[in-house]
Formats: C-alpha cells, sequence, structure tokens
C-alpha cells in the first residue's frame, strides 16, 4: 500500500513539474513577445534631444535641423531642449544620468565633450563609456574671427599686433573648457602669444561684443558668424581645418598662415545614454543617416559651414577616444590647470 501511495505522489509530483514549466515557458515567451512588441512600435512618445549649448549657435541651427526630419521618420516630436554651460558639460552630464530607453538623446559637440575628460576634476560623466554612440551628424567649419577695427589683414600681422602688446587682446568663447576656449589655447602655444581668455555664456552673447571692439578674437565655429562676415561687420582671417572652406574659399587656413599641424574641428554625434537598447539604438541611426544623405538638407546646411554626413556607432566611439588624446596633449602642453 505505501509503495503505491509513493507511485501515486510521485506521477502527481511529476505532472505539476511539467504544468509549472509550461507555465514559467508560456509566461517567458509572453513577455518576450511584449518586449519585442514594444520596440518595435518605438516610439510611442515624443522624444527629447538635448543641446548642450545656447539657441542660436551652430550646434542649436543642426540640431533643429535634424529633429525637424527625425520626427518625420519617427512619427513622434522631437523635442530641443537647450541645456547650455560648463563647457558643454551640463547637458551632456544630464542626458547621461537619463533613462536609456531612445526617449533622451544628445547632440554631442565631440571635441567639447572630449576636452572635458582631461579640463575638469570631476566632469559627472565619461564621453567614453557613459553614451551609447548612434551616429556622427556633421562637421563645422571653425574659423579666427576678429574685430573689423583692428588694424591687420593676415594672421602673420595679426601675430606681430598680439606680440607687441601682450595681455591687452583677449579671445572670447562660449564657455570656460569648450572647443572655442581650447581652440584659442592652441592658437596661443603655436603662436606664441599672451591673449587673454574670456568665457561667455554662448556664441549670440559674445557677438556683440566682437562687432564693437570690446573682443578682439575668436576661434569659433562658422555658421553664426557668417552673416556679420557677409555684411562686413567682422572679419574672418582664416579657417582651422586642414582645408579652404567652400563657403569662404579665399581665406586661408591657419596651417597656410604658417602653422603646420593646427586643426580644429567641430565634428558632432547623436548621442544615447548608455545602456539604450541596442535596437533603438540601431534604429535611430538607420534614420539619421538616411537623413543626413537627403541632399536638400546638404544644400540647405552646406552654404552655413556645415557639412553633414553619417556614420556607424563604432566610427563614433573611435573618434571619441582619438579626441580625448590629442586634446589632452593640448591641455598638457598648454600647462592648463582643471577646474
Amino acid at each position: 500500500m505505501n509503495v503505491n501511495l509513493c507511485a501515486v505522489f510521485s506521477r502527481l509530483f511529476l505532472l505539476h513539474a511539467r504544468v509549472l514549466v509550461t507555465l514559467a515557458l508560456l509566461i517567458s515567451a509572453s513577455l518576450c513577445t511584449t518586449y519585442a512588441l514594444a520596440q518595435g512600435t518605438y516610439p510611442t512618445k515624443p522624444v527629447r534631444m538635448i543641446v548642450p549649448f545656447p539657441a542660436g549657435g551652430a550646434t542649436d541651427i543642426l540640431a533643429r535641423a535634424v529633429a525637424e526630419r527625425l520626427a518625420q521618420r519617427l512619427g513622434q516630436p522631437v523635442i530641443i531642449d537647450n541645456k547650455p554651460g560648463a563647457g558643454a558639460n551640463i547637458g551632456a552630464e544630464a542626458a547621461a544620468k537619463s533613462v536609456a530607453d531612445g526617449y533622451t538623446i544628445l547632440m554631442g559637440s565631440i571635441a567639447s565633450h572630449s576636452i572635458g575628460m582631461t579640463y575638469y576634476r570631476n566632469i559627472g560623466y565619461d564621453i567614453r563609456k557613459d553614451f551609447a554612440p548612434i551616429s556622427m551628424t556633421a562637421q563645422i567649419t571653425n574659423a579666427l574671427v576678429i574685430y573689423p577695427g583692428l588694424p591687420v589683414d593676415s594672421v602673420k600681422s595679426l601675430v606681430s599686433l598680439l606680440k607687441a602688446n601682450p595681455g591687452k587682446h583677449n579671445c572670447a568663447s562660449s564657455g570656460t573648457g569648450g572647443l572655442i576656449h581650447l581652440t584659442c589655447e592652441l592658437f596661443k602655444q603655436q603662436a606664441g602669444v599672451n591673449v587673454v581668455h574670456i568665457p561667455y555664456k554662448g556664441t549670440q552673447l559674445f557677438i556683440p561684443d566682437l562687432m564693437n571692439g570690446q573682443v578682439s578674437i575668436t576661434l569659433d565655429t562658422l555658421p553664426p558668424h557668417l552673416p556679420h562676415i557677409r555684411a562686413g561687420k567682422l572679419r574672418a582671417l582664416a579657417v582651422t581645418t586642414r582645408k579652404r572652406s567652400a563657403i569662404l574659399p579665399d581665406v586661408p587656413t591657419v596651417e597656410e598662415a604658417g602653422y603646420p599641424g593646427f586643426e580644429s574641428v567641430a565634428v558632432y554625434a547623436l548621442l544615447a545614454p548608455a545602456g539604450t537598447p541596442r535596437d533603438i539604438v540601431e534604429r535611430l541611426n538607420r534614420e539619421t543617416t538616411a537623413i543626413l544623405a537627403q541632399p536638400d538638407l546638404r544644400e540647405r546646411l552646406g552654404p552655413q559651414g556645415i557639412d553633414v554626413a553619417g556614420s556607424t556607432p563604432e566610427a563614433v566611439q573611435n573618434f571619441i577616444q582619438n579626441e580625448v588624446t590629442k586634446w589632452a596633449k593640448v591641455i598638457r602642453d598648454g600647462n592648463i590647470k582643471p577646474e
């Protein structure tokens, strides 16, 4: 009798075990299906694009053009959220610490964020680890722009003026520790001049002072200055890229002006917080690269000095690492103290 009872209990146990396993498999399959469906319908609400600079600057111009078309392709609004300050680090940190669900992305200024890795002691994020790269978006020409009242007509004559008046002229930037600041420092190192750095909270805030002579020079991205250059209210003495700009073909490069190897390029990329699901990153990459390949977008932004082009996420990651190394050397060579 006891043997029969044991056999019965054994069969019941095995039956229940099979039922439990079956239920577990069904629940697991249901969850996976739900997740897959959820990912397949991304996005189901507006996407926030953080821009770590004020409205009106080159990054903002680029971001709004991309956001407009990205919204059309995603079927949801892409809302620009300007978070300027601290050399683009306030906006970048906010993006890095956002929920990694694809609903917050960053229009990153790769050089500025790479500079921050060395320039700041406590930056609050690591551009190499805390983001999932999506795609490059553009390269923007930088230029040496000056107050038109300065009695100079070339980089050589500007350097002579600055050397004759050490500490009496200044270089404006959109914030301490950003690309403009470090490009000014690079120029100071290579030209051997003493120019005072003056940080503003954005390009649009120092342009009036540059036009009226309170500021002598800047080495800024070209787009926000172009209308004033064309109107004769500002002058561009050189571009900081290795090749001349198609929109200012008569303006030499700094390298041509006598400073071999001088290069400072504003490269922008879309980034998501680290941990963002791979399929969402891939979707955003597909849509972004498709947008950037549209001829009319190139024609719209090209005359403003913005050369758009997409890339793989891996290309973004490699470029970030190279930029961190490059600007760390500039900071060390200039004995620039981190903040």
